[in-house]
């Protein structure tokens, strides 16, 4: 029998070898890290990786990403330090969510130091767009049929509940699912969720049933509402970069010292 574990661990171990790096972070981004994964989901990792500090002192640089694996179960590939830095300072919500996966496979204390030095980039509008954009794509894209597969309404629902916790708290959002859902939501959809969520234990990911009319409904209002809030918020990006220039050459220092 496969063991995905152990093999995750054996692969980050090929990567820092083949590619002479260092993984300073490696984490679950797909749906086993938002809590609603499949039995037939398979294992999405990503990882930050840094090099040795003259890799980013040649006028050669090396690719910034490592695409490693991509098979039925293990996606694995990750970014480079300096590009993770640039997309924290860019408000990235992807990134920030790698940050706060709740499954994670490898991690450093270097990495605790970044994620600290990221918080003060978080942009609520980047987020939320982002955020929008993910679920206005997942709806348009797969919830139009008279059936459609019920994995889908949740990667629309994820995106939406994340855009309203900003809302609500004006900080980076949980990645698990069921940390979202402890927001005060309305009566009908919770109870509509609760059978979703009861038939989805049931299913595969590529089975389709029948619309659910209230997730159906819940979905199309908060895509509206959170057009309108993404399209009014201020541009709130961090332009100050010092916070993060000194991580980097820090980190650059510990796993190349003089």
């Amino acid at each position: 029998m496969r063991d995905i574990l152990k093999e995750i661990q054996e692969k980050l171990d090929e990567i820092e070898k083949k590619e002479n790096v260092r993984i300073l972070h490696a984490v679950e981004s797909g749906s086993r890290s938002w809590g609603f994964a499949s039995p037939d989901s398979d294992y999405d990792v990503r990882f930050v990786y840094v090099r040795p500090k003259e890799a980013y002192l040649s006028v050669d640089e090396p690719r910034d990403v490592i695409e490693y694996q991509l098979d039925e179960v293990l996606d694995i590939n990750g970014w480079d330090l300096k590009k993770a830095l640039k997309l924290f300072a860019k408000g990235n919500a992807t990134l920030f969510e790698w940050s706060g996966s709740p499954v994670v496979y490898r991690t450093t204390p270097e990495w605790g130091k970044i994620r600290e030095a990221s918080k003060q980039y978080f942009s609520e509008k980047t987020a939320v767009c982002h955020y929008y954009g993910t679920a206005k794509s997942t709806y348009v894209d797969h919830l139009q049929g008279e059936k459609v597969r019920y994995k889908k309404y949740f990667y629309a629902l994820r995106p939406l509940l994340a855009a309203e916790y900003i809302e609500k708290y004006h900080e980076a959002p949980p990645v698990l699912f069921d940390d979202l859902l402890k927001m005060d939501l309305p009566a009908e959809f919770r109870r509509a969720l609760d059978e979703l969520l009861e038939i989805k234990k049931r299913t595969t990911e590529k089975e389709e049933n029948p619309q659910m009319p209230e997730i159906r409904k819940f979905i199309e209002e908060e895509l509206r509402k959170q057009k309108e809030i993404g399209d009014a918020l201020p541009n709130d990006h961090n332009g100050d970069l010092t916070a993060l220039n000194q991580i980097f050459r820090e980190t650059l220092e510990m796993f190349d010292p003089a």
